[in-house]
């Protein structure tokens, strides 16, 4: 009896291994459908990789793939953040601005789900080195919640750091997906493509991709950036050490935003986010003047220090709009991510809010 029974665990473990797991209504994959920014990260990527990350493609998985290319990297949600964080250190070190940029629009690429309309999780475990980097989420499933506003400020948040780097702003549009998925199509087909054997991208020579913004929109977004402050106006404080890719694995500073109900959001309070502007001086030596603060997310503190101005004590810059407009983006970076969360969105905080109050903040610079 016992053989028996042994026999039969094995053949049920063994069938479980091999037969293909059940149906589900997902898009099918796409993690190649922008294959021009992975061979480009792949060639950053494998100048200096201290943490081992097995290709960047994994990256882009759902999370049960990704596990098999992290590497040192504890984290599948962080996985892309990391892969992007070292590929633009790389770049940056060996002065490449088309390698900085790729890195940028690879960061924002979307990563496959398990069905269509499902978002994915949002990196919290580490802190990218790079603010460039930090600066930015990926795309999610053009079928999500609310999918249409949060990828547009995405695309204009990378528009600004492709600017910020010296590249083409207008690239941004090129991070762009595909169009919405049938949430009830059981076959999952979804409206994805992905090709290994196209080196451009199947997205853009199948001309599939559904652009997020209008140039005009772009131009817009990146009024007031500081062009190429790339090893210019910033100090280069994210060049790599040698010390490998720790820093940016350790916990993050916690950053604390806290909704309240003087903080949240009401149609009175974001009719205008102007209103919130004061021209009083600034204290404690902080620059930044603008004291908006939609969900309680304030812009950090520009104080004078580095070669010339710093933003809470890190990045500097040679001339104070540039370090004033990158406050700017901080703030706008963390009304989003809040926006995009569940307190966010009990607060009625929206992304829209958030682009209207960093609209403000640049334009007291």
């Amino acid at each position: 009896m016992f053989n028996k029974l042994a026999t039969f665990l094995t053949l049920a473990c063994t069938l479980s291994a091999v037969l293909p797991a059940p149906i589900q209504r997902r898009e099918v994959p796409q993690e190649h459908s922008h294959e021009q920014f992975l061979t480009a990260v792949r060639t950053s990527l494998n100048l200096n990789n201290p943490d081992g990350i097995v290709d960047p493609v994994f990256a882009l998985l759902g999370n049960a793939a990704a596990q098999q290319g992290l590497g040192r990297i504890a984290d599948p949600d962080c996985l892309q953040l990391a892969t992007a964080d070292r590929a633009f250190t790389n770049a940056k070190a060996a002065g490449d601005v088309a390698g900085q940029v790729a890195a940028l629009i690879y960061r924002a690429l979307e990563r496959n789900t398990g069905a269509v309309g499902q978002a994915s999780v949002a990196c919290t475990s580490i802190q990218a080195v790079n603010p460039e980097i930090a600066a930015l989420q990926q795309h999610q499933d053009p079928a999500s919640t609310n999918a249409a506003a949060v990828n547009k400020a995405i695309t204009l948040e990378l528009a600004r750091q492709i600017a910020a780097v010296g590249g083409d702003p207008q690239d941004a549009l090129k991070s762009g997906t595909f169009a919405p998925g049938d949430l009830n199509d059981a076959s999952g087909r979804g409206n994805t493509c992905d090709d290994l054997d196209d080196p451009v991208g199947c997205i853009f020579t199948k001309n599939l991709l559904v652009p997020d913004a209008t140039a005009a929109e772009i131009d817009a977004a990146i009024a007031g950036v500081n062009t190429g402050n790339n090893g210019g106006d910033n100090t280069g404080n994210n060049e790599d050490t040698g010390a490998g890719n720790d820093s940016q694995c350790a916990p993050p500073t916690t950053v604390v935003v806290t909704v309240t109900a003087e903080a949240t959001p009401t149609a009175a309070a974001t009719t205008t986010a102007a209103a919130q502007v004061t021209n009083a001086p600034a204290t404690s030596g902080n620059l930044q003047r603008f004291n908006g603060a939609l969900g309680g997310a304030a812009a950090p503190s520009v104080t004078p220090g580095g070669r010339g101005f710093q933003v809470e004590g890190s990045d500097s810059f040679l001339n104070i709009a540039a370090a004033l407009g990158r406050s700017c983006d901080i703030q706008h970076n963390r009304c989003a991510n809040l926006a995009n969360s569940a307190a966010g969105r009990a607060a009625g905080l929206s992304v829209g809010q958030c682009d209207q109050q960093n609209n403000v903040c640049r334009s007291q610079i």
